[in-house]
C-alpha cells in the first residue's frame, strides 16, 4: 500500500513565486545590459583595463541572469506525465552553472591581479575622471539590481545565484571607483590589481558554497537537518510497525524534499488500521524533525512479505 500527498502541494514552494522571480530578474537584466553597453564604450574611450574586465564580468552576469530568467519562466509550467516534477530541477542546474562560471571568473581575476602587480603589464588610463564616472554609473545600476532582488534572493538557488552575480558585479564597480580615486590622488595604478585580487578572494568562497549546495541536490543527498538513522528509529516506533527498509530522502529543488520508505507492518491489518499507521508515520515525521517533507511515499508490507526483487532493495 502506498501513500503520497498531492503533487500540487509539493510543487508550491518552488513555483508559487516564479512569476515574481521572473519579473525581478527581467528588471535586473535590463539594468545590467544597459550598464554593460556603457562600460564597453567607456573602456574603449578611457583605455581602462579594469573597466574592460568589469564589463566582461557584467557579460558573465548577463548570461547567468538570462539563464535564471528562462528558468523562472519554465518553473511556472505545470508538471506533466513526462516531467512529473515540472521544471523544478532546472533551478539547481542553473545555480550550478552560474556558480561554476562565477568560480572561473574569480580565479581568472585572481590570476590577472597577480600578473598586473608583478608582471609589469597594462597600459595607463587615458581619462581617470571619465573612468570614475563609468564606475559610479555601474555601481548605481548594481545597487538598484540588489534592491530589486534582495527581498526574494533566498527563495531558491536560482535567485541566490542571480543575487550573488549582482553582488559580485557591485564589488567590481566598487573596485573601479576606488581604483580611479586612488589613481587621481596618488598616481599609483597598482591599487587596481590589489582591489581586484581582494574581490576575487571574496568571490570564490561564495561560488564554492553555492556549487556545493547544487551538487548536494544533483547527487540526491539527504536534505540537511534530516538524519535517516533517526528517521528510521522513529518510524519503527509507530504502533504496529515492525521494520523500515529501503529508506530514501532527497531534494528535488529548493523547499521540495521527498522521502520514500518500505514499511513492514504486522500481519492481518485492516484498511482502517493501515490508514492509522500511515497517519502515525506522517505525524512522526512532522513532529520530530525540523525538515518539512511535503511529499512522502510509504509502501506498507505485511510481515514476511517478499518479492523476487527483494534482494535488490537497499537496507
Amino acid at each position: 500500500m502506498a501513500h503520497s500527498h498531492d503533487h500540487g502541494a509539493a510543487m508550491a514552494p518552488g513555483a508559487q513565486d516564479a512569476a515574481g522571480h521572473q519579473r525581478r530578474l527581467m528588471m535586473t537584466l535590463a539594468l545590467t545590459g544597459t550598464v554593460f553597453v556603457a562600460e564597453v564604450a567607456g573602456a574603449a574611450i578611457t583605455g581602462s583595463l579594469a573597466l574592460l574586465v568589469d564589463a566582461g564580468h557584467m557579460l558573465t552576469d548577463m548570461s547567468v541572469l538570462i539563464a535564471a530568467t528562462v528558468t523562472a519562466a519554465l518553473m511556472r509550467r505545470r508538471p506533466s506525465s513526462q516531467r512529473t516534477w515540472g521544471w523544478a530541477r532546472l533551478e539547481v542546474l542553473t545555480a550550478a552553472g552560474g556558480a561554476l562560471v562565477l568560480f572561473i571568473v574569480g580565479v581568472y581575476a585572481l590570476v590577472e591581479a597577480g600578473m598586473r602587480l608583478f608582471g609589469e603589464s597594462g597600459d595607463g588610463v587615458h581619462d581617470v575622471r571619465l573612468l570614475l564616472g563609468f564606475g559610479i554609473l555601474g555601481l548605481a545600476a548594481n545597487v538598484g539590481s540588489i534592491f530589486i532582488l534582495a527581498s526574494q534572493h533566498g527563495d531558491n538557488m536560482n535567485m541566490r545565484a542571480a543575487f550573488l552575480e549582482v553582488m559580485n558585479d557591485a564589488l567590481g564597480s566598487v573596485a573601479v571607483v576606488i581604483s580611479a580615486l586612488v589613481m587621481m590622488s596618488t598616481g599609483w595604478a597598482g591599487f587596481d590589481a590589489v582591489a581586484g585580487g581582494l574581490i576575487a578572494l571574496m568571490m570564490i568562497p561564495r561560488a564554492i558554497g553555492l556549487l556545493r549546495s547544487a551538487v548536494r541536490v544533483l547527487l540526491e543527498e539527504t536534505p540537511e537537518g534530516l538524519d535517516l538513522d533517526e528517521v528510521r528509529e522513529h518510524l519503527e516506533g509507530v504502533p504496529q510497525v515492525v521494520a523500515v527498509h529501503d529508506l530514501h530522502a532527497s531534494t528535488v529543488s529548493t523547499g521540495m524534499p521527498i522521502l520514500t520508505a518500505h514499511v513492514v507492518v504486522e500481519r492481518g491489518l485492516t484498511m482502517e488500521q493501515a490508514a492509522d499507521v500511515l497517519a502515525g508515520l506522517q505525524d512522526c515525521l512532522r513532529e520530530h524533525f525540523p525538515v518539512s517533507v511535503p511529499h512522502t511515499t510509504f509502501q506498507l508490507e505485511p510481515e514476511g512479505y517478499t518479492t523476487p526483487s527483494a534482494s535488490q532493495l537497499h537496507e
